[in-house]
Order: C-alpha cells, then sequence, then structure tokens
C-alpha cells in the first residue's frame, strides 16, 4: 500500500556499471512505488567509460521517474555521493551502490526500521560475499577505524542506507574518496544523529572491477583515513560549524510555529 506522505529520493553513485545499473533502477522503482507515489530515482555518473551513459539514456524514456548526473570526469566515489546528496529533493534518501552488490527490493527493511526517533538507518553485512583476502582486509579496516574514530555502528562501510535529507542542512561533507563513509557517520554522530541498524544481503560482484582492493588505491586509503582522524579527532573541525547549524534550524522551526 502506497503513503502519499512519505517522499523518498532513491540514488545510485554509478563508475562503470553498464552491466547493472539497469536492473539497480528497474528494481529500485518498482519497491519504492510500492510504498510511496512521491518519488524520484538519480544515478550519478561519475565519468564512465563504458555503456553506463547509453544505458541511462535508454532509461530515461522508460522511466519518468530517473534523473541523470553526469560527471564529465571520474571525480571519486565521495564526490558521487557528495553530488547525490546535493541532488535529492525528498524528504527521505535511500542510497546504494550501482554494482548490484545490494538489493533494492531490501529498501523496506530500512524504511521498516524508520521511526520518530531515528535519523537515520544504517545497513550491516549479514555475510560479506567477497574474496577471502578481502574480507581479511575489510576487517581489519572494520576495527581499526572504529577505535580510531570511536564508531558505535556494525558496519560503518555497508553502503546500505536511509537518511533523514534535513541531516545535510547540518553537516557538510568533504571527502571525494571512499572515506567519506567515514566523515558521513562521523560528523552525524557527533551531531547527535540517532542511528538504527539493520542487516542486509551483500552479494559477489557480477559486473566490474571493485575500485578499491588494489594496492595504490589502498596506500590512498590509509592516507586519507589519517587526515580525516586528524580533522574530525584531534582538531574536531567540524564541530563548530555543527553547532552554528543546528541552532539556526531551531531557530528557524521556532519561527515557523504557530
Amino acid at each position: 500500500m502506497t503513503s502519499p506522505s512519505r517522499s523518498i529520493s532513491v540514488f545510485f553513485p554509478a563508475f562503470n556499471d553498464g552491466g547493472t545499473i539497469a536492473s539497480m533502477v528497474v528494481l529500485a522503482a518498482r519497491t519504492v512505488r510500492n510504498v510511496t507515489d512521491d518519488f524520484e530515482v538519480i544515478v550519478v555518473d561519475d565519468g564512465s567509460t563504458d555503456a553506463t551513459a547509453l544505458v541511462l539514456e535508454e532509461l530515461q524514456r522508460e522511466y519518468g521517474c530517473l534523473r541523470v548526473v553526469t560527471h564529465p570526469k571520474n571525480r571519486g566515489y565521495g564526490a558521487a555521493l557528495r553530488t547525490g546528496f546535493a541532488a535529492a529533493s525528498k524528504e527521505l534518501i535511500l542510497y546504494t551502490d550501482g554494482d548490484a552488490q545490494y538489493d533494492p527490493r531490501e529498501f523496506p527493511l530500512l524504511l521498516d526500521a524508520l521511526r520518530d526517533d531515528v535519523d537515520i538507518v544504517n545497513g550491516y553485512k549479514i555475510d560479506r560475499s567477497d574474496p577471502l583476502h578481502r574480507k581479511i582486509i575489510g576487517r581489519l579496516y572494520h576495527y581499526i577505524v572504529k577505535f580510531l574514530f570511536g564508531f558505535k555502528l556494525r558496519d560503518v562501510d555497508c553502503d546500505f542506507r536511509l537518511i533523514r535529507r534535513r541531516v545535510f542542512g547540518v553537516i557538510e561533507l568533504q571527502s571525494d574518496s571512499g572515506a567519506i563513509c567515514l566523515e558521513f557517520v562521523k560528523c552525524a554522530q557527533d551531531a547527535g544523529y540517532r542511528f538504527a541498524q539493520v542487516p542486509v544481503h551483500h552479494f559477489n560482484r557480477v559486473y566490474g572491477r571493485s575500485q578499491f582492493f588494489n594496492l595504490p588505491r589502498l596506500w590512498r586509503t590509509f592516507v586519507q583515513v589519517v587526515g580525516l582522524w586528524t580533522m574530525l579527532v584531534i582538531r574536531r573541525d567540524h564541530l563548530p560549524l555543527i553547532a552554528k547549524r543546528k541552532l539556526e534550524m531551531e531557530r528557524l522551526a521556532a519561527q515557523a510555529s504557530p
């Protein structure tokens, strides 16, 4: 049964996901249509060099709910996420990656967990469907960043999230890389936003290659994590802006009250 009062933006960052993005858009549209009449689907094409742009062009002819935002050149995963968050116009933002390692048909699990006292619903992987070496690297990374940043989530890098759009009126993200997930969770945590967590399935990559699991990218990730840790934990540069924006939102809310 659809709910006309719930408005939802679904978006996918995509880079060379021509073999999977069509199924993600179709499944997302069919799934979200069952819970609301007010929704949009957005794909941020981050400078893909495969058939992604052609696939999206064809999809737009069939799906009026689909908007495509294109980066002429690849700017990085974090930049694609920031573009998607900025483009989203609805009350709630659902996002996951365009590579089909998560299933859009599980979006209702996140929506069911969104109570009045919850601002962000974060998925966590029931089981990681990756080769053994990636599982080991991922597990080590998880424990290291959880210790460094004081994270309380079970799976900070599960890119299957539901976020109230108002969150982005308070926190401002800067990362262009995959480290944006750490930045987002840390800033949201420090702003006092409340999380719920739900288990979701994770699937093998069936098309393309991971952007993250190679030595040069792992080294860059290490450098970026250290930089974020210095900025968010040692210097805590984000806190004054968060405090200022929260006060401004409270003032505006008070003015709007009868």
